[in-house]
């Protein structure tokens, strides 16, 4: 009997240990920024060129980049964290995880990805290692002082779906940098609605996120602003003026009406100015950016 009660303590623990390690380096997140990474990677080499060592590099070396980002983070906001319902029970905030476990991690990982990405290529690197700068040393720490955190924050989440494309060439251009500006003004819509409707408890850890403070008429018009321009810069490719990166006629009108369906709920927003409008325009912009990604990469295996 005693015997099966340690068989189960043992086996409590190392799922408890492994949801720990789950929570800190955010991996639904990493998830969703290793898939940017691999569709700008697709979009660069197309049908014929991809390569699965590049690939899988990029996988992992995407990982570790958002896994340091996210421990770091954690660490640096255990104590806020701890103030807000949405972030209490994270590891380092509970003190399930101590600040040095967390930090060997986080250390482990920023060096685990850079040297990941490295071996594809250096500028790919340069990049991570920004990425994991700009986050922990900028937007962390401002996030409690200005609500321009937000755009410093979207900086290093920009850079995920171009660093595929600099992974598979090398380089940093037009194309790539029209990568990263879709990503970047999606951010504002994606987190002010978060911010919008996790008001309330962001208040708690004195966390700045709305770009006025407050959820009122002018924070809704700056989302519906941003969102024209993500929908303008996501069929800009249609023009023909980014050599490698191309969208068809009918890639684009799909794009532009998926812009349309998110305008729409930014729209709901301003209308109604409500917590459920917000969370529906969150979810709205998961999806936008999931599925233009989807039909950019699937647009180029056709052409």
């Amino acid at each position: 009997m005693k015997t099966a009660l340690n068989t189960i303590k043992k086996t409590y623990s190392f799922a408890s240990t492994i949801e720990d390690f789950k929570q800190l380096t955010k991996v639904g997140l990493a998830v969703s920024v290793v898939f940017s990474s691999l569709a700008g990677y697709l979009l660069a080499v197309g049908a014929n060129g991809f390569s699965l060592k590049v690939l899988t590099l990029l996988a992992f070396g995407g990982y570790f980049m958002v896994g340091a980002s996210n421990a770091f983070n954690q660490i640096i906001e255990k104590d806020l964290d701890a103030k807000m319902d949405r972030t209490k029970n994270r590891p380092v905030a509970s003190g399930r995880m101590s600040v040095t476990v967390a930090f060997i991690i986080a250390s482990l990982f920023t060096i685990a990805g850079i040297v990941i990405l490295y071996i594809i290529n250096p500028r790919t690197a340069m990049f991570g290692a920004i990425s994991i700068f700009l986050y922990t040393c900028l937007y962390t720490p401002l996030k409690t002082i200005t609500p321009l955190s937000v755009f410093v924050g979207a900086l290093p989440g920009a850079i995920p779906f171009m660093l595929g494309w600099v992974a598979a060439t090398g380089k940093f251009g037009i194309e790539p940098g029209i990568l990263f500006m879709i990503q970047f003004f999606w951010q504002f819509p994606h987190f002010w609605a978060i911010g919008w409707f996790l008001y309330d408890d962001y208040k708690k850890g004195g966390f700045f996120m709305l770009p006025t403070g407050k959820k009122n008429k002018a924070t809704a018009l700056q989302i519906i602003m941003y969102t024209v321009w993500l929908v303008l810069i996501s069929v800009f490719p249609v023009m023909g003026l980014t050599d490698g990166l191309k969208l068809s006629i009918v890639a684009a009108i799909v794009v532009f009406f998926t812009g349309v369906g998110l305008l729409y709920y930014a729209i709901q927003l301003y209308r109604k100015m409500d917590n459920a409008s917000a969370k529906a325009l969150m979810l709205a912009s998961v999806g936008y950016i999931t599925l233009i990604q989807i039909v950019f990469v699937i647009d180029k295996f056709l052409q």
